[in-house]
Order: C-alpha cells, then structure tokens, then sequence
C-alpha cells in the first residue's frame, strides 16, 4: 500500500493548468468564429434596448452564451416581449459552420486531456484517464464565474445548473478521462 494518498498522486496543478487553458482558448476560439455574426444578431436588440434606455448586450457576452451553447447549456431569458425561456443558439442557427462550434470544448478538452496525462508520465490507461480528469480542477471554476460574467442585465444568462454540472464537470470529467486514456493508447514508450 502506498504512503501517498490519491490525490498527492495526482498531477493537479498541470490538470488545472490545462482545464483553464482549454476553457480560454474554447472562449477565443468562439469568440474569433462568431463575434461578427453575434454583433449581427444582437444588433436589433441592442437597438430596442438604447430606444427605451436600457444596456445593450456586449459582443462578448453574446458570445460567451454561443461558447456555453457548445456544452449543451441553454441560454436562459426571463422576460421580455416573448416571457421566459431557454434557447440554444447554435440549435436554432441555420446550420453552416456554427454546428462546429459543438467540437471546440470536446477536442479541447482531450487534449488538455492527453497533455496532462503525458506530463504525468502516465502508462496504464487507468492512470492516464485519471491524470486527465484532473483539467475539471482548471475548467469548473472558471465555468462557473463564467456563467455570471456572461450574464446580461440580470435576465439572459447561461442556465445555472447545467452550467456547473455539464459544462463544468461532465464535460471535463469525461472528456478529459477520453484524452489520458488516448495517451495511454498512443503512448509507445512503454
């Protein structure tokens, strides 16, 4: 029996650095794909919005609820013209190159994945699916203080629980075990 417990031997510092690597670089990458098309769509609400005085919604914002959209997390409204309820605006797109958007979080995160458990050194697909698990320690708190930065006015915002439990667990969870083990199937130093 070893001495360490299982979390000393685990490598959550470079899991953490590699989860809040992945989350930012899924942001930028949504972010320089679809802010144009976000400024678009925003702009006939943003104009409303200036009409009776009120905040307009940052390009950034808009695509912070495209980038949790990729997770599956709806965007949810409260008010307005058509009362409460929930949208996922990739769904709803007219297809094209934002169906991709639902790719970014998931390759990222196994290689942030593959990255962890290879600087682990790991060589059984057990250890090596476990070092990936470690990027959830970078890519959950930042889902979570995403979710309200990319809150609008106290009435648009990404859908709280699915927020922190599927894009800032499950997703990580999953797909960062799916990229250690890669490693250990790929790894032909053993």
């Amino acid at each position: 029996m070893s001495d360490t417990s299982l979390v000393d031997r685990l490598p959550l510092a470079q899991g953490a650095g590699a989860g809040a690597a992945a989350y930012l670089l899924g942001y930028l990458v949504t972010y320089l794909t679809t802010s144009g098309s976000m400024e678009e769509r925003l702009s006939g609400f943003n104009f409303i919005a200036e009409l009776f005085g009120g905040e307009t919604v940052a390009v950034w914002q808009g695509v912070g609820w495209l980038f949790y959209n990729a997770h599956l997390v709806e965007t949810r409204t409260t008010g307005g013209l058509g009362g409460p309820r929930s949208v996922n605006f990739i769904a709803e797109s007219d297809g094209g190159g934002t169906v991709l958007l639902y790719l970014v979080p998931v390759v990222l995160l196994i290689a942030a994945g593959l990255l962890v458990a290879r600087w682990d050194g790991a060589e059984e697909t057990a250890d090596a699916a476990t070092a990936g698990v470690t990027v959830v320690a970078g890519y959950l708190p930042l889902a979570i203080v995403g979710r309200f930065l990319f809150q609008y006015d106290g009435s648009v915002a990404p859908d709280i629980v699915t927020a922190i439990l599927l894009a800032g667990a499950v997703y990580p969870l999953v797909f960062g075990a799916v990229g250690g083990a890669a490693w250990a199937a790929l790894d032909t130093s053993a």
